[in-house]
């Protein structure tokens, strides 16, 4: 499987399986975590985790505290695609790590970032 990261006018393919989603709250400072995974059904998140709670950030009900993380998973069905906001005035973007090497999304000011699956056979 790959993901596909369009940004900017360009599209990005990364062979991966899974991926790490990461991110500060722009109010809270409070660090946000999200487990992925890419299949054919499209983007399916696996488990989300957050260091506290706060400002329209409370972990839901489910939630286990375990090693300082609200820790989580979200019912939702796999996603056609995730759209990750660019405002350049959070003090940082979405960070993002597969296959042992991760890169910073979205700090700049501009479109969202789409992450989706890759169709087969696009290059």
């Amino acid at each position: 499987m790959s993901l596909c990261i369009l940004a900017g006018g360009a599209v990005t393919r990364i062979a991966t399986a899974a991926f790490m989603l990461s991110w500060m709250h722009s109010v809270e400072k409070i660090p946000w975590q999200e487990d992925w995974r890419v299949t054919p059904e499209g983007l399916q998140i696996i488990e989300a985790r957050v260091k506290g709670s706060g400002a329209g950030m409370d972990p839901p009900e489910n939630a286990v505290l375990k090693d300082g993380w609200w820790r989580y998973r979200p019912e939702i069905p796999p996603q056609p695609s995730v759209s990750l906001a660019s405002s350049g005035v959070t003090g940082g973007g979405w960070t993002l790590c597969a296959n042992g090497s991760c890169r910073v999304l979205g700090s700049e000011p501009g479109k969202p970032v789409v992450l989706k699956s890759c169709p087969k056979g696009e290059k």
